[in-house]
C-alpha cells in the first residue's frame, strides 16, 4: 500500500506598505508564498505549484501576483532605504 498526497506550506516573505486595490487605503500588506508539495508516506518530496499573494491588513483583500512581480517587491523591501536621519554626519570643528 502506497500512501501519497499533497501538503500546503505558507511562507511569510515580507510586510510591505502599499495602497490597497480593494479599499484604497495605504496599509501594510503581507507578501506570502504558497507552496503545494507532493508527499509520499507523509514526506514532502517536490513542489507541485507555487503562488504568491499579498493580503491587506486593513480590509483582508488578497491579490495573486506573478513570481517576477513578487520577487521585485521582495528585493525592493530588502534594499536599504536612504534615510537622511541615519546617514553618517561629517562634523568638523
Amino acid at each position: 500500500m502506497i500512501i501519497f498526497g499533497t501538503r500546503g506550506v505558507v511562507y511569510q516573505l515580507a510586510m510591505l506598505t502599499l495602497v490597497c486595490g480593494g479599499c484604497g487605503n495605504p496599509a501594510a500588506h503581507s507578501l506570502r508564498k504558497y507552496v503545494t508539495k507532493f508527499t509520499l508516506f507523509f514526506v514532502p518530496l517536490f513542489p507541485i505549484s507555487t503562488k504568491y499573494r499579498t493580503q491587506c491588513t486593513f480590509c483582508g483583500t488578497e491579490h495573486q501576483l506573478p513570481r517576477e512581480q513578487a520577487e521585485a517587491m521582495l528585493a525592493h523591501a530588502a534594499a536599504p532605504q536612504a534615510d537622511p536621519a541615519q546617514q553618517p554626519h561629517n562634523y568638523q570643528g
